[in-house]
Formats: C-alpha cells, sequence, structure tokens
C-alpha cells in the first residue's frame, strides 16, 4: 500500500508540474500514461516494512491488475512465527506478498480543453482546474483524485 500511496502523491505533483508547464496533455494525467511514478515507491515500502519490524524482498514491483497501475510488494519479517499449530514453523520468519493498485477518482467532460477552465467530477466532487491560474497548493489531497486499494 505503502509504495502505490507513494505514487499517488508523486501522481498528483507530476499533473501539477504538467498543468504549471502548459503541457496540453495534463488532462492524461487522470490516467496515468505509462504507469506510475516509481521513484520513491521502494523506498515507502521499506519505510512502512520497517515500521512493522519486517524487511521488504526485492523492491516495489510494477504491476497492473483490471487495468490498473500498482505496485507488487513483498515482505519478510525480521522476528520468527514462534509457538504455532504447524510443528516445525517456529524458528521461520513470516512473508507476505501484496499488491495495490492506484485508480482515477476524476471524470473529464467529453468537451474538457485542456487550455481553459475544467471542472473535474472525482466520485461527485468538484475539482476546478484554470489552467491560466494555477497554483499547485489549489490540488486536493491525492485521495480526492486517486483511490489506493490492494488488488491481491
Amino acid at each position: 500500500m505503502a509504495a502505490a500511496q507513494q505514487a499517488r502523491e508523486d501522481l498528483l505533483l507530476d499533473l501539477g508540474g504538467a498543468i504549471e508547464a502548459g503541457d496540453d496533455a495534463w488532462l492524461d494525467w487522470l490516467d496515468p500514461p505509462g504507469g506510475l511514478p516509481a521513484d520513491g515507491a521502494t523506498a515507502a515500502a521499506q519505510e512502512l516494512a520497517a515500521a512493522n519490524d519486517s524487511t521488504v524482498l526485492g523492491g516495489a514491483q510494477p504491476t497492473e491488475v483490471g487495468g490498473f497501475p500498482g505496485f507488487q510488494v513483498e515482505v519478510r519479517t525480521n522476528y520468527t512465527v514462534g509457538d504455532s499449530i504447524i510443528p516445525g514453523t517456529e524458528s521461520l520468519p513470516a512473508t507476505a506478498q501484496a499488491t495495490a493498485v492506484v485508480q482515477p477518482r476524476c471524470d473529464v467532460g467529453l468537451d474538457a480543453e485542456p487550455a481553459k477552465p475544467v471542472t473535474l467530477d472525482c466520485d461527485g466532487e468538484p475539482v476546478d482546474i484554470d489552467p491560466d491560474n494555477f497554483d499547485p497548493d489549489d490540488l486536493p489531497d491525492p485521495s480526492v483524485m486517486f483511490s489506493v486499494r490492494l488488488a491481491e
């Protein structure tokens, strides 16, 4: 989850950068072109794993599930399972694997033009973006525009 959440934050920064740069394709960032930003994904997963006395194995791996981009992460505990009903496992660490995806929450009207003010419908919450008077601080929290969910 942490890897996908970090990518969601980075995605919103990239969206803001595209609007500020006058990139006419900024509306494409609502459905991430070419996948998710991956720069901070592994570090975010490692931080969450460490907070839970665990280690990420192999880093956050980009993936896609159901047409949505995300990350798959495998972790191993830094401690053993301990007493268990399965004989012989008490001295082994536990491993787990999870996949989280990022889904856009915003719809854009078919008549939207990237050079003009646009109102996005983000699951019923309007988000107004005016490229000519854009301030990145006006963008909402990333969770308003993109959801993160466990997929596997």
